[in-house]
């Protein structure tokens, strides 16, 4: 470790440390533009300038490491007066475009000018123009006038992607960022090189003059896209609450957590959150299939639901739940299960076409609760027929019950999220099990295949639309939180589950998810002790 004093604080850092993050410890902000904690040094910016002992001359912070006894000043009118000028120069050729660049409201050259700028325009002469709105690929665009050379969107594809597609072409002030010849922009983390650009160069062509930031709210979630559990910001839009309005989640940001994702998110996940304001969203209750399905309150649907479920022997019920679900709606239906004693439960179902995995985040299971569902017990035993949380379990899994439905063993089954039409499985055995089922019960946030051959359709609100946490691959247990209003009548899979169980006679129906959480912790071990106040913002391992 290293003692250092900065600005007259003095600051305890490990050794290798630069002035930029030493001085973050303190509260202490060195204005930057080219440099990211999670890229090389590149020292092109020059706007960190610090003061250092009696050195007479300001030096770079990004690329000064902290030494034992090293004085750094960072208010002195010499600092203040340099980057000043330094920001004069990166703004000479800027166009005053800000009113309508859709970084506007968090651009740091904004910020900085009213921090560190202030000054009187000398720039007399014609600005350099350089190619407006020119496609990098299929999510980014580029405005070469705004881009100030930071080369952070270089070295990202150089060194965390290790793709290459971007350099910094020319000179002087013909300098420009572009692609090199044949490539474009469209690696699965292309997307990343909008969230590190310090200013309005490289825009997101889906969010493109869709809303203002200043209408936008945020709050901290984890992407449901994959097994990796990549902890996100959702940003919602608060001036279009209804759906018929606009989308109401605007866009989705990586949120750093240093033991999952880091700064980083894939493009997959990023844009993979459309379902949410999407058309084929379920928006009320329904009976009947297809063209005979008629929308119904909870009121009555409620006491309908349990009404079949009570009709069945334990053994003529299939259960198969979904990993898109949280851990509280897991132990939910879980300890519903094992309250009725229904034999046949699991959650995994074969995708069609494998998963992609790489070495960086992506996951080739596609679900951010598998973990979670293994935790809480909702797989049969392998190897057939076994005892199970304390009764017999007759099924070998999700295709076993398709078998028993076929046969006419299993006569009711609810299927939670999963459209079973585009799994791995033969499509018609699958529809032939549809068919021979007394009672088909859906419960998923959009239509799919199976939403027209329910018997019942019971609408879910997704993971924006409800608190809750799910467990990735590692086994870290992580929080989402709530962001929007349910669409419509739909409600979280708790709130469902737990009426249906306040129904079959099971007790109070809980009024939050933390009550879930709370039962679960207390229930299952691998859970104890864990709170959501315990988890924060970064999650906790569990089941290790």
């Amino acid at each position: 470790m290293v003692k250092l004093t900065i600005d007259g604080k003095e600051v305890v850092v490990p050794e290798g440390t630069n002035v930029i993050e030493a001085a973050r410890r303190l509260g202490i902000e060195v204005p930057h533009y080219c440099y990211h904690p999670g890229l090389s040094i590149a020292g092109q910016c020059r706007l960190c300038m610090v003061e250092l002992g009696s050195n007479p001359r300001p030096q770079i912070a990004c690329n000064i490491q902290v030494a034992e006894g090293m004085v750094v000043r960072t208010e002195t009118p010499q600092v203040l007066e340099t980057r000043r000028s330094i920001m004069e120069f990166h703004l000479i050729n800027h166009p005053l475009d800000c009113p309508v660049c859709d970084q506007a409201g968090e651009c740091w050259l904004q910020i900085y000018y009213m921090k560190h700028g202030l000054y009187e325009p000398r720039m007399m002469d014609e600005k350099v123009h350089k190619p407006k709105a020119v496609p990098l690929g299929p999510h980014v665009i580029l405005d070469a006038e705004r881009c100030i050379l930071c080369s952070r969107c270089v070295r990202f594809c150089d060194e965390v992607t290790g793709t290459g597609e971007l350099g910094i072409f020319q000179r002087g002030d013909q300098s420009e960022i572009g692609l090199f010849p044949g490539k474009e922009l469209s690696n699965p983390y292309s997307a990343n090189v909008i969230d590190i650009c310090p200013v309005g160069a490289l825009t997101d062509r889906d969010f493109r003059f869709a809303v203002r930031v200043w209408y936008l709210e945020t709050a901290r979630s984890v992407c449901p896209g994959c097994s990796r559990g990549c902890n996100i910001d959702v940003h919602y839009n608060v001036r279009r609450p209804h759906h018929n309005e606009g989308r109401r989640v605007a866009r989705l940001k990586p949120r750093f957590n240093a033991e999952v994702n880091r700064w980083w998110i894939c493009d997959a996940g990023r844009y993979g959150g459309k379902f949410v304001d999407d058309p084929s969203r379920l928006g009320s209750p329904a009976r009947g299939r297809g063209e005979a399905a008629q929308e119904v309150g909870w009121e009555e649907m409620i006491p309908e639901i349990a009404g079949q479920l009570r009709r069945y022997r334990p053994e003529e019920v299939g259960v198969l739940a979904s990993p898109k679900m949280a851990n509280e709606e897991l132990f939910l239906l879980k300890r519903l299960v094992d309250r009725l004693g229904w034999r046949h439960v699991d959650f995994s179902v074969p995708p069609k076409q494998p998963g992609d995995e790489d070495g960086i985040l992506i996951r080739a299971d596609k679900n951010p609760n598998t973990r979670g569902a293994e935790l809480i017990g909702l797989a049969p035993r392998a190897g057939g027929p076994g005892t199970h949380a304390g009764y017999p379990r007759e099924s070998a899994g999700a295709p076993g019950m398709l078998t028993a439905a076929r046969e006419r063993r299993i006569k009711c089954l609810w299927v939670f999220h999963h459209d079973l039409l585009a799994s791995a499985w033969p499509e018609e055995e699958v529809r032939e099990a549809f068919r021979a089922l007394d009672c088909l019960i859906f419960q998923g946030s959009n239509r799919n295949g199976i939403t027209p051959a329910a018997h019942y359709v019971l609408p879910s609100a997704t993971w924006v639309e409800r608190d809750g946490t799910f467990t990735n691959f590692e086994g870290r247990l992580q929080r989402f939180w709530k962001a929007v209003e349910p669409l419509g009548l739909s409600l979280a899979d708790w709130e469902i589950i737990g009426r249906i169980s306040e129904a079959l006679g099971m007790g109070p129906a809980p009024s939050r998810a933390e009550e879930c959480f709370k039962a679960l912790a207390v229930a299952l071990p691998a859970f104890a002790g864990l709170s959501y106040r315990e988890l924060k913002d970064t999650g906790t391992l569990v089941g290790q």
